[in-house]
């Protein structure tokens, strides 16, 4: 469920409209619902009653500090995968004993500032990493807590680009492995192992692969209790999947129905990272069409996004809704409308890449320049991963609250793109001073 709607033919976000933002925050933009946010976040909080649950958002789905702030207050933990992420959780205020640092390859330093900060735990993702993690623990004189993530080999059965829990994947440690790293932990003096952690992939939309996967980890967590580690927490990841065409996601409830029992079993804490569900369906991009090209048999609709504000499509080949802002009738008719009512069309940017789209071969109704266009399911992986490529200056970031709206981050400028930047200037050659001829003295005569 998101709150985007509808209302005297024009596209909403919480009862406002989209053309009336774009009108003053400028195109491109990406509009995120406040109310979509929390809904989100409850319905996963609620899908595991009667468990000991932390819910740590992940930030690499949407990072800007307006959009952490209302999941802190929600009271959210957090999974961070660098060191600027953990800095930015921190700026809105975040307890660090709700902070989960992820990610396979973190350096000594994102080590030293998560220490210090007093985060509640590290997820380890191989050997070499439980060695640098126990010299930073050992320098800083501080325990270092730690999950060992390993890699159940279960196919979430995903786009193989977000598929991160087969055995060919770069992520975690096989189980054997892992099983001889817990056996030898409690001898090292700086590292604690209190959890440990899965995480199988992204856009799942079943429940199955989840249930193998923490199947077996608890089975992996008895092992590590049995070996002396303190293992309180077992991270089941996140990676559940949201509505990109419209019913293809399950409800929180249904995986909460089905790993709650086995958590509840193993008598552990449960933790979770959902990104893409709380953030996904709760922003759109709102986009201005530069003109309507036509070439061979063809038709390209160019607006003023790009593959550099959404890279999804270019990357995964995934599909996003987009329909006109003002349109003349609702997108659930447009299959049945006659072709002369609308247009087999592609939405592409202005980037120069053949592989700049947004959406190819959708059914529109005609539009022109000056028009605007909502593209869906855009709060998560959207801004995160955009980029200046082309010299172009990201979008602004809008958060809406009720019938109030505020910009929560600005328009980049042209200038600001290469701030930072200098000019190699030349090397100038020393010249050598012309020796002078030495002046021969004269002479005098006797």
């Amino acid at each position: 469920m998101d709150f985007f709607g509808e209302r005297g033919g024009s596209l909403t976000c919480e009862g406002v409209a989209l053309r009336a933002i774009a009108r003053e925050a400028g195109t491109p933009c990406f509009v995120y619902s406040r109310r979509t946010l929390e809904h989100h976040y409850d319905r996963i909080v609620e899908a595991f009653p009667g468990v000991d649950l932390l819910a740590c958002y992940s930030v690499k789905g949407n990072s800007n500090l307006a959009v952490l702030d209302v999941l802190r207050r929600k009271g959210s933990g957090f999974d961070v995968v660098s060191g600027g992420e953990l800095l930015r959780v921190l700026r809105v205020g975040a307890d660090p004993r709700r902070v989960v640092f992820a990610g396979v390859g973190k350096t000594a330093e994102e080590m030293r500032a998560a220490l210090d900060a007093g985060i509640l735990m590290f997820n380890v993702e191989s050997p070499a990493e439980l060695d640098l993690l126990e010299r930073v623990a050992r320098a800083r004189r501080r325990v270092a807590d730690l999950a060992l993530r390993v890699n159940p080999d279960v196919d979430p059965r995903t786009h193989t680009y977000i598929s991160t829990g087969k055995r060919e994947s770069k992520f975690g440690i096989d189980l054997e492995a892992a099983r001889a790293l817990a056996a030898g932990l409690p001898r090292r003096k700086w590292l604690r192992m209190v959890g440990v952690h899965a995480h199988i992939g992204s856009q799942i939309t079943e429940v199955a692969p989840h249930v193998e996967a923490v199947g077996k980890v608890v089975a992996f967590a008895r092992d590590a209790r049995a070996a002396g580690n303190p293992v309180t927490a077992l991270n089941a990841g996140g990676g559940f999947g949201v509505h990109y065409r419209g019913g293809e996601a399950r409800p929180a409830k249904e995986f909460g129905d089905a790993l709650a029992p086995l958590v509840r079993a193993a008598g552990l804490r449960l933790l979770l990272e959902p990104g893409r569900f709380i953030a996904g369906n709760a922003g759109v991009l709102v986009a201005r069409v530069i003109l309507v090209k036509e070439s061979g048999d063809r038709r390209f609709v160019v607006v003023d996004a790009a593959m550099n504000d959404l890279l999804r499509p270019a990357l995964y080949g995934a599909h996003h809704r987009v329909w006109p802002v003002r349109a003349p009738f609702p997108e659930a008719e447009a299959a049945s409308r006659p072709a002369s009512e609308t247009w087999t069309c592609d939405v592409v940017g202005p980037v120069c890449e053949t592989g700049d789209f947004l959406a190819k071969d959708r059914r529109l109704p005609p539009v022109a320049s000056g028009d605007l266009l909502c593209v869906y399911t855009a709060g998560a992986y959207g801004m995160t991963m955009s980029s200046n490529y082309n010299a172009r200056p990201r979008a602004a970031e809008v958060m809406v609250d009720g019938r109030r709206w505020q910009v929560v981050r600005d328009r980049e400028r042209a200038e600001e793109l290469f701030r930072g930047e200098r000019v190699l200037r030349p090397a100038t050659r020393r010249r050598r001073p012309r020796r002078r001829p030495a002046r021969r003295r004269a002479r005098t005569r006797r």
